[in-house]
Formats: structure tokens, C-alpha cells, sequence
């Protein structure tokens, strides 16, 4: 098809369009990463998440210039939490990296979260595809910073890079269990602050109570403001992926997140015939009557529903 040809030259208007469409239409985006789907795998995809102040953005925008450096292309996703009242974004990430937009070499594209949850937009997956088939080399995926919840972009990333901060107040906070396991690298920003060594060092000691893993997480200070170490950080993303390409671990992290996105259209599917027959002859309102009326309980009436839809799933 002809957009696949334009999208497999590098042109950037029909990248830009594709991702439109793909937020907007979920039918479209169905047949669009149906056709696309072969031409992807090739680009080593980054997550840049942690808590909200960490200075993710600037550290996005430091990292794609250190990589524009090295002669390579990028493609920046970059999310933005959406007002649950007006259904807007400020989608500021892409204000703070204009200098980057007149970049040949890369590709930015700002995404309101709409009210899907786990640091992502709904439509992100796809994205991500569409800017490996136009050819970037590296996708950096920037998590709109929402805290303990915002562990989907391990799904999504090969190497997910933890941005943390000193003196946000409670360093517990951002070290419980669910987050810290996702990082791979962990980035200490504003190491220029008072208390950035023992914020380190109380990533090291958690780090040091994992004994689980085959490859301890490096830990990089730097100050992403001021350019510092970053090109120390980027060594350490490459060599992550060295390591898992060698291990074998590059195929069964992407088999893993292969699986969950599987899973996730299938479970998307059921609830949507479901919904859809239910609507029909209101069978879900009358279980969900009988149960407030306490003539059945939650586990019975989903039950039921499910055996009364088995034929059609």
C-alpha cells in the first residue's frame, strides 16, 4: 500500500498522519499495524519514566541530542496527562523540546493520556510501531509521571531508564515495590543537589536486596539540565541492550510483552461483546439489579453472563 512505501522512505508527513489516525480511529489503526506489522522490531525502544519533578522531559531532550550526536535517528513519544473534566492536554514535553522539532533526524509527538491509565496513551503501542517502520533507530517513550501506577511502559520498552531525584521529601515513596523492579538503569537528575549521593545510595542498598537478577541495575548520576553524564547514561542504555541481545533475554522480554498485549486485545475483545450483547436484551442490568438487591453476588452474575455469551466469544 502506498503509505507503507512513504512510511519505509522516512517521510515524515505520513508518520504524522498514521499516528492520528491510530489515536483516533481504532478500526483504521486495527488494518494500519496489520500491514506494518513486519517492517517493525528493528528500533530499541526507551522508556524514560519515575515520579512527576524528576525531569524526565529534559532528560528526553538531553539523551536525543547525545544520540543525534552519534548520527543516529529518534522518534520521541512523549505523554501528557489529560484533564478528567475538559478532556484536554497542556502537552508541555513538546514545548520544552522545540529546539529538537527542526531535527531532520527526529521525530516528537506529544499524546494526552485520556483517561487511560498506567503512565501511557491507549494509542502508544501503535505509535511506537508506526516510528519503527519510518526508520528511527531509537524510540524514546517519555511516562506522563504519575508515580506507583505507571509500570506499563515496561511492556512496551526494551530498557526502561528510572528517573529519580534527591529531596522530593520521601524517598521511600519512590523506591515500593512495583516500581522499582522495572528499572533497568537507574538516573539520579539534579546529582548537583544536596542529598543526590544518599539518594543513591538507598538505590543501591534496595538494589542490593534483589538477588534475583541475572544483571544488577547500573546507577548513573546526572544533571540533565546542564548536560552532565549523560553520554555516561547513554553508554550504560547501550550496553543493556548488548546484554540483552547476548543473553537471550532481548527475545523473551519482547516475547513477554508479546504476550500481554495479546491478552490485553483479547480481554478488550470479550468486553466488547459482551457490552455489545448486553445492550441487546439488557442482560446485564438485571444481573447488575439482582445483585445490589442481593438475589446473586458479583462472581455468579459474571458467571452467567460469561456462559450465556461462551457461543459468541
Amino acid at each position: 500500500m502506498e503509505y507503507i512505501d512513504k512510511l519505509l522512505m522516512g517521510d515524515k508527513r505520513t508518520c504524522a498522519r498514521l499516528i492520528s489516525i491510530v489515536e483516533n480511529n481504532e478500526e483504521e489503526a486495527k488494518n494500519i499495524i496489520k500491514n506494518i506489522y513486519k517492517y517493525t522490531g528493528k528500533a530499541h525502544v526507551i522508556g524514560i519514566t519515575g515520579p512527576p519533578g524528576g525531569g524526565k522531559s529534559t532528560l528526553t531532550d538531553k539523551l536525543a541530542k547525545e544520540l543525534r550526536n552519534r548520527g543516529k535517528t529518534v522518534g520521541i513519544i512523549a505523554i501528557d496527562p489529560t484533564s478528567p473534566f475538559t478532556g484536554g492536554a497542556i502537552l508541555g514535553d513538546r514545548i520544552r523540546m522545540q529546539d529538537l522539532a527542526t531535527d531532520p533526524g527526529v521525530f516528537i509527538r506529544s499524546m494526552g493520556t485520556r483517561g487511560y491509565l498506567g503512565g501511557l496513551s491507549k494509542a502508544t503501542q501503535s505509535a511506537m510501531k508506526i516510528l519503527d517502520v519510518y526508520g528511527a533507530d531509537y524510540i524514546i517513550i517519555e511516562t506522563v509521571g504519575v508515580g506507583q501506577s505507571e509500570i506499563d511502559i515496561v511492556k512496551n520498552a526494551d530498557t526502561v531508564v528510572m528517573v529519580m531525584v534527591p529531596g522530593l521529601g520521601d524517598d521511600i515513596q519512590a523506591i515500593k515495590a512495583g516500581v522499582m523492579e522495572i528499572g533497568d538503569i537507574f538516573a539520579i537528575n539534579k546529582s548537583d543537589l544536596d542529598g543526590a549521593g544518599r539518594t543513591a545510595a538507598e538505590v543501591k542498598a534496595m538494589l542490593d536486596m534483589d538477588s534475583q537478577k541475572d544483571r544488577r541495575p547500573p546507577i548513573v548520576q546526572v544533571v540533565a539540565s546542564l548536560n552532565k553524564d549523560i553520554d555516561v547514561l547513554l553508554d550504560e542504555i547501550i550496553s543493556h541492550m548488548e546484554y540483552l541481545k547476548s543473553s537471550g533475554e532481548l527475545k523473551k522480554r519482547r516475547e513477554d510483552n508479546a504476550r500481554m498485549e495479546i491478552m490485553k486485545l483479547i480481554e478488550t475483545e470479550i468486553m466488547r461483546i459482551v457490552l455489545q450483547k448486553s445492550q441487546t436484551n439488557q442482560v446485564l442490568e438485571k444481573s447488575i439489579s439482582e445483585v445490589v438487591d442481593r438475589k446473586t453476588d458479583p462472581f455468579s452474575a459474571s458467571e452467567s453472563i460469561m456462559i450465556l455469551f461462551s457461543n459468541n466469544i
